[in-house]
Order: C-alpha cells, then structure tokens, then sequence
C-alpha cells in the first residue's frame, strides 16, 4: 500500500510557502492565454527544457491516455522531464485552445489560477486543466497539470447529428432481437458483469460502434442493487452519480434507494438498448495466443451454452466480486444463534425479538445497525479497529458542492475537474468528529495518515461511514457499541472478549468485507494467466490505482470498476481504449511498473 507521506507534496503551494501574492489588478484572462501561449509553444516546438520553465519545480503532471496510453502520475522536475523527453514527440500535441480561465481561490491562502484548453493529438482530442501558482517574481507557473484524452479524432461517439435519419417502419423489435442474440455473429467485446460499471462501459462501446454482450448472473439487471439489505441507499449525491447518456431526473432523491437505482439500471439496460444475457456465467475463458482472440464459452439461464470468440474480454464485477471474508473465531460450534454475513443480510424485520450483534464497524455495519436500530432491535455494535466517519451534512455536502451539487458545472466538466488533480495531491481534510460517538465508546479516526476519507477508498474499500443516520443513534443508544476489546471466542449464547466481557446474542452478523477480487477472474482463466494478473485497486507508488481500467495479465483482458462517478469517468477511458485497439491506433503504453503481490 502506498503511503501518503511516500509521494506526497512538500506542501501545499499557499502564498506564504510561495512567497508570493496576488496583485489587485491581476489580469486573469490574459495571464491564462500567456501561459497558454508560451505552453503551446513550447510543446508544439518538443521543447522540454522550456516547458518545464513554466511548471512550478513540485509541480505535479497527471495524464489519462493523451500521451501516455495509460494512466500516469508525475511529480516533481525530474520525474516530469524523464516523461516529457519519452513521449512529447510522439504525441504531436498541437491546436491549443482556450476555454476558461477565473481565478479559483480554495480559502485565504491558497489560489489558483484554473486554466482549462483543448488540445489535438496525432489521432486524439483531448482536455487540458492547469492550476497556476503565483511565484516570487510575480510569473504564474503551473502547479497542477492534467492532460486527457476526450475522443478519438476519426471515430467520434455516435450522438446528436451523427444519428440515423431513416425511420425503421416495424423493423425495430426483429432487429432489436437479433441484435441481442448474436445468433449469426461474435460481439467484439465480451463484459463479465452487469452492474453499474459493466453498463456503463456497454453504452460507452455502443456508442463507438464496438459490438458487445453483456453477461450478468443474476434474473435481472440492477439485482446486485436489489438483493442487498433494504436499508440500503446511495452515500453520494445524485448529481454525482449521473449515467452517461441517461442522467437522473431532475426529481431524483438526493441520495437514492437501493431498490430505486436498481430499478434505474435495468431501465438504462433497456432505453440503451444494451446487450444483456441475464442468468448467464462464463464457464471458460481461453485465449488463444497466435492472435490475442478469446474463446468464451457461456452458459445460460434455460441450460443451453454458447461459444463466442471475441476480441476483448472486460471483467466488471465490482467491490464484491471476491468471497466473502468470514473471520474464524473459536468456538463458533458452540454457539446456539445464527451467524451470517452481511451479504446475507436482508432486513431487521427477519429479527424481530432477537439481540443483534454486529462485527465490524464501517459502512455496511453502520447500515445495518441502522435498520436493526430503527426496528427496535437489541443491537451491539462490535468495533474491532477505529473508523473514519463523514457527516453527510458537514462532510460530504461541503465536499461535494463545489462540483457535483444543484447548480454546479455541467457533468462532464465536473469530471474534468475532478479527475485532473492527481490522486495522492486531493486530500480530503474535511471530517466531522462526533463528541458523542467517543461519549458512547465509538472510537474515530483521520484516515490514514491523517488524510480523510480519500485514501481509504482507495487504498482499503473500507474503514469509513458516511453518517445517514447510524451516527446519531450511536450517540442515544439505540445502537450500543462494544469497542476496546478484541473476541476471544464464541460462547453457548454469545461473543466472549480478551478483556473478559460477554456479549449476549441471538444473531451475529459479520460485516467484515470481501476476499480478493482476483479469486473469481483467475478461476476463469487458465493457469499461466490467471498467475500474471496483478494487483486491482490500492495505489501504486505514482498515486494511480492499480489494475483497474487497464489490461491485467494478457492483452486485451481488462478490469472495470468503481463506484458509479468513477464508472461514468473511466468507462470512457476504458472504451477509448478498446476502440482504438479495434481502429489499429493504439499506441505503446507508457506504464508505470506492476509490482506483483
């Protein structure tokens, strides 16, 4: 796991460090096209040294495919001169273009200038985003750098005017029924899972013209969604959430209902008109080595199986793709209750009458406490290590608003924007520590190493809770917390502790997370590439995930996940890509090393 303090910056780049400040009479506009300017220049003539006389020396360069067909984080001069003198000539940036510039302060003493342009590359359109810093001299240079593709030049997406004329007269439904079964034809792309991020990715190939067929396991779109426990909802805000092509009305609740957005997604899955076999599993996946093509062989909700050679395949089964990690505590045999995961969990209504105790003290623990608290359940909450906890109102919504709230920028600018700071820069400081969860023996922290919620996302999947409504009963003792102690063993009618404590109960839920996500991708694949398949999410020592959004293990097998905005966001990354393998424009990848655990 990387830690902050590995890569991090020196400091943030406030006027005090910078020894520096901002004149009255600052011309934003026309400070933003001299950069511009001078940057285009300078990159258009493959001049390193002059472009990097125009980043701050801890500047920091993230990319996403426009020149490095990767995902790539630089930081610091030397780091950025070793990538600018590999890839600034072959990517042949030219036809800067600006499109905003404004003055962007984030509190008293830390200002930007944000500087957003377009630019070409040989086969690409991409965005650029450069946050300017004031410097002693009173020269604005480049703290932050981003540089992503948008599109590929010859093979836009297939939308507005680019849609076909003709009327279909009655044929829509047959061609419609072909087109799902593939019966006289191989998709180009297999996806392994039809989830949010699985959809996504679907409507983004469809839309670059790339055939693809989506696999799910489940009777219905939307069940991973659906046949989870019912208090289950949405911790990010609506405008956070969108689905390309398809954004929520604007009606939607501001945190939306498991049950709601699984309903949603088989809707998209519909209006989309998305190649989804439900109730079907891979069962073989081989690769064949002379040409890199993929035989999958599928089977099918009614028995029958399928045999597709495709170009691609693309695994989307999220979060919970690995087992279930279920604790071995002693004398588990012994005891007389039930025990389940929290993958089992479906409602406290199951339990009525019943002491529940709860191991684990993270999102899925808060959620169910909170249904078991609501109920009027005996419910204890078992908290093994701290957690980090955000308040939705003091927390989140201060995080959010700036980007993704009622008013803020159009969707994809908020992606732009957010998806250019690069990932180790964005710490999240904003925490809300509640006097009475510590009053009633819940035990908080900062993230790791003080960094807030951003890093445990990214590194853990875990550790944090963002508070709808567990934290408050906390604090009144609707949900009681056991903390402080670790479980020994199970008892006849409970959990006993190291410290010598009982816990009576008559259900232990364990909500303790999942295994490696790795598990069910390498019981596809055959054993010399299932052994190449390296790590998926925790970051590298770059700041970037690892595995996810790239090929893992063997050209063009490709993992795909994240939460609904990373979905929307990458799913775009990842299609680009594919489209360009398929088109015979990729180029070489320019990648970081994968160090293999």
């Amino acid at each position: 796991m990387t830690t902050v303090g590995s890569i991090g910056p020196k400091g943030l780049p406030t006027l005090d460090k910078l020894n520096a400040s901002v004149p009255d009479d600052l011309d934003v506009q026309k400070t933003a096209k001299d950069f511009l300017s001078s940057f285009a220049k300078a990159v258009e003539s493959k001049d390193v040294s002059r472009v990097l006389s125009l980043l701050h020396p801890d500047a920091w360069w993230r990319d996403a495919l426009a020149l490095t067909w990767d995902l790539r984080t630089f930081q610091g001069q030397s780091k950025i001169k070793q990538f600018l003198s590999d890839r600034l000539g072959q990517s042949k940036m030219h036809g800067f273009k600006l499109v905003e510039a404004k003055l962007a302060p984030e509190g008293t003493d830390l200002v930007w200038i944000l500087l957003r342009f377009k630019f070409e590359t040989d086969v690409a359109l991409g965005s650029g985003i450069a946050r300017l810093v004031p410097t002693s001299t009173g020269e604005w240079k480049a703290f932050l750098m981003a540089t992503l593709m948008d599109d590929l030049k010859d093979y836009p997406e297939q939308l507005g005017p680019r849609r076909s004329l003709e009327p279909t007269h009655g044929e829509w439904f047959g061609d419609r029924q072909r087109e799902l079964e593939f019966a006289d034809s191989n998709p180009e792309v297999l996806i392994v899972g039809g989830s949010q991020s699985g959809l996504m990715l679907g409507a983004r190939l469809k839309h670059l013209n790339v055939s693809n067929l989506i696999i799910e396991k489940t009777p219905r779109v939307g069940d991973q969604w659906r046949l989870r426990y019912d208090a289950l909802c949405l911790h990010d805000p609506v405008w956070y959430d969108h689905l390309p092509y398809m954004p929520f009305p604007e009606y939607w609740p501001t945190y939306c209902p498991a049950l709601k957005l699984a309903d949603w997604l088989e809707a998209y899955a519909k209006n989309m008109e998305l190649n989804v076999w439900t109730s079907s599993t891979p069962t073989e996946i081989k690769q064949d080595k002379s040409n890199n093509k993929w035989h999958v062989k599928v089977k099918r909700g009614d028995g029958s199986e399928r045999t597709f050679t495709v170009d691609h395949v693309v695994f989307a089964l999220g979060v919970g793709a690995g087992k279930a990690n279920i604790p071995v505590f002693k004398g588990r045999e012994n005891f007389e209750g039930e025990v389940i995961h929290s993958s089992k969990f479906k409602s406290a209504k199951d339990y009525i009458g019943k002491k529940v105790a709860i191991v684990g003290a993270c999102t899925s623990g808060h959620d169910i406490g909170y249904d078991c608290g609501a109920a009027g359940l005996d419910v204890t909450m078992v908290q093994r290590s701290s957690t980090y906890i955000m308040s939705i109102k003091n927390g989140m919504t201060k995080h959010m608003q700036s980007l993704y709230w009622e008013g803020g920028p159009p969707t994809d600018v908020a992606d732009h924007l957010n998806n250019s700071v690069p990932i180790l820069f964005d710490k999240v400081k904003s925490v809300q520590l509640l006097d009475g969860l510590h009053k009633a023996g819940f035990r908080t922290n900062k993230g790791s190493e003080g960094s807030g919620l951003f890093y445990l996302v990214l590194t853990r999947l875990g550790g944090y809770y963002f508070d709808t409504g567990a934290s408050p009963m906390i604090v009144d003792g609707r949900i009681k917390v056991k903390s402080g102690s670790e479980i020994d063993h199970f008892t006849k009618d409970g959990l006993k502790f190291k410290d010598g404590s009982e816990l009576k109960a008559d259900v232990v839920v364990l909500c303790t997370g999942y295994g490696d996500i790795r598990g069910p991708v390498r019981d596809l694949l055959e054993p010399d590439v299932a052994k190449k398949i390296g790590p998926i999410w925790d970051l590298n020592e770059e700041g970037e995930l690892q595995g996810t959004w790239r090929e893992i293990g063997a050209p063009n097998l490709w993992y795909h996940m994240g939460n609904l905005a990373m979905s929307r966001f990458y799913s775009k990354q990842v299609a680009l890509q594919i489209k360009a393998k398929q088109a015979g424009i990729f180029g070489k990848r320019y990648s970081a090393p994968v160090k293999q655990h």
